[in-house]
């Protein structure tokens, strides 16, 4: 059967093949694997009715049915057994209750991660309402427009199914959350060169405070001047507040942004908030949460539809206030398609140089290497008029990042605050490291 696989991309691109025709290849492959995972998991399912109407003529038991399917599909796929059954209880998730999710794959648009994040952000709703999250975010537009969720990353995929998941059905995505604290956990994995991965399985609040905690002593040992890096002083950190292996008498303050409209703040809508550095939340979780802490409220506006309004200045480096209201419309993650890096650098959209100004339309949220990638010769980028971001690399290949949820144009000139109903959305909550 191998045989009949057409080898043309797997056979390797040409040699003298151009920079453009690399990457083609590079995408024909990428579609390729897709594809495959979409036919891997289209035979899983086949194989396990296989398996159960052997079985069921030969008089096994009906609770016993379908045995053995899983341990097969494992073997075949080189994985562990128990990722054999995950696997295919996915594939008969993506089948028989998503099919617009599984069409993206079997087309070579979406990966079976992709599938995944999808699959795991909908299990706690009604079959119905998985179909929603699945015709909204995979299906093609009226128009032939290509399915919302194929231009974004992962990080962005996961939050819009968060979303979507909480306007469904706000009430099993709490009662979720509520039952996930009980598998908090820490665990320890060998890494190579005598290292290891200590891990930790927290609540959302708990889990952000730590970093956030740990952020800041990095911030404050660089600014003191210390030649670690960022990674390492976080890590000593973490070693020495949990082991005393050095103690300090101050605790840091740390700060955890919780964005969120007034009315879902005072319990008159239920708005998915935002926590930053995490993702949509259910409002009435960032209530409670709010409840169990030092609060205080930072003023920033949002037009009557909730987005962050946007804010202008004549210098090339984006002000303190700028900056921060970049990276909190940008929801702290590196605007680059597919990256889900935090965001360490605020730059220009179309370079300062070229004549790009300071200001929210054309200032985007980056991590250190996309900054210094889209600075290589032959990279070109520009701000779209719905707050995407168009960018060219030295190929001629395009990309588009759609823009944030919280992205906004500056609003009209003319009209007051009263006018355009701005609201208090951002809480800032402390908490003690």
């Amino acid at each position: 059967m191998y045989e009949t696989i057409d080898r043309h991309l797997l056979a390797g691109p040409p040699s003298g093949a151009s920079e453009a025709e690399l990457v083609d290849w590079i995408a024909g492959l990428e579609a390729v694997k897709c594809t495959a995972e979409a036919v891997q998991a289209e035979a899983g399912v086949r194989l396990e009715e296989a398996v159960r109407t052997r079985q069921a003529e030969a008089g096994v038991p009906a609770r016993r049915l379908g045995e053995g399917a899983a341990s097969q599909v494992a073997l075949a796929r080189r994985v562990s057994p128990e990722k054999g059954a995950k696997l295919l209880g996915l594939a008969k998730i993506l089948i028989e209750e998503m099919p617009h999710t599984f069409a993206l794959m079997k087309a070579g648009l979406f990966s079976q991660w992709q599938a995944t994040i999808l699959a795991r952000e909908t299990a706690c709703l009604s079959l119905e309402d998985r179909r929603v999250i699945d015709y909204d975010l995979c299906a093609p537009g009226l128009n032939g427009e290509p399915a919302r969720a194929v231009s974004m990353g992962l990080r962005q995929l996961e939050n819009a199914a968060k979303k979507l998941a909480i306007t469904l059905d706000q009430e099993s995505v709490v009662a979720r959350a509520a039952n996930a604290t009980r598998d908090r956990r820490v665990t320890l994995r060998p890494a190579p060169d005598t290292m290891t991965w200590l891990g930790a399985l927290l609540p959302v609040k708990d889990g952000v405070a730590v970093f956030a905690a740990l952020d800041q002593a990095a911030k404050a040992a660089h600014a003191a001047g210390d030649e670690r890096t960022r990674g390492q002083v976080m890590a000593d950190t973490l070693v020495d507040r949990i082991t005393g292996r050095s103690t300090t008498d101050a605790k840091p303050r740390i700060e955890v942004k919780i964005v969120m409209t007034a009315d879902s703040l005072t319990g008159d809508a239920d708005q998915p908030a935002m926590v930053e550095g995490y993702g949509p939340v259910p409002a009435a979780w960032a209530r409670e949460a709010l409840n169990d802490a030092e609060v205080f409220v930072r003023r920033l506006l949002t037009d009557p539809a909730g987005r962050l309004v946007a804010m202008e200045s004549r210098s090339r480096k984006a002000p303190d206030g700028l900056a921060e209201f970049i990276t909190t419309r940008d929801g702290g993650i590196c605007r680059t398609n597919g990256c889900d890096a935090p965001i360490r650098n605020i730059d220009h959209v179309e370079r300062h140089a070229d004549g790009g100004t300071t200001s929210a339309e054309n200032l985007q949220g980056l991590c250190e290497r996309c900054n210094q990638a889209k600075e290589a010769l032959g990279w070109r980028a520009r701000p779209g008029p719905d707050g995407s971001i168009i960018t060219t690399t030295p190929t001629g290949h395009t990309y588009i990042s759609p823009p944030p949820d919280t992205w906004a144009p500056d609003p009209p000139p003319g009209l007051s605050p009263a006018e355009l109903r701005l609201r208090d959305v951002l809480v800032a909550h402390t908490l003690a490291a």
